[in-house]
């Protein structure tokens, strides 16, 4: 049985898109450590805003909880209410 002469040619469209997605990925990951840097870089990134927006965090799911454990609406009561 002889080679078909159309599988060479298959085979190099096939991977050409694989070849291309591949060195687009390797450019784009080989920056991952610089965004890393710039990330911790940010304002906001320090361990007091970060435990303050975990404990808002924490306010607010509780509040979320509450609304859906109760039948009356949450959202009329009057503004300074507290637990």
């Amino acid at each position: 049985m002889a080679l078909d002469r159309r599988w060479p040619l298959a085979l190099a469209r096939g991977a050409v898109p694989v070849a291309l997605g591949l060195l687009l990925w390797v450019a784009i990951a080989g920056g991952e450590q610089e965004r890393q840097q710039t990330l911790k870089a940010q304002p906001g990134g320090d361990t007091a805003s970060l435990t303050q927006r975990r404990r808002h965090n924490e306010l607010i799911m509780a509040a979320l909880r509450e609304a859906a454990e109760t039948d009356e609406n949450v959202a009329q009561r009057r503004v300074p209410w507290r637990k």
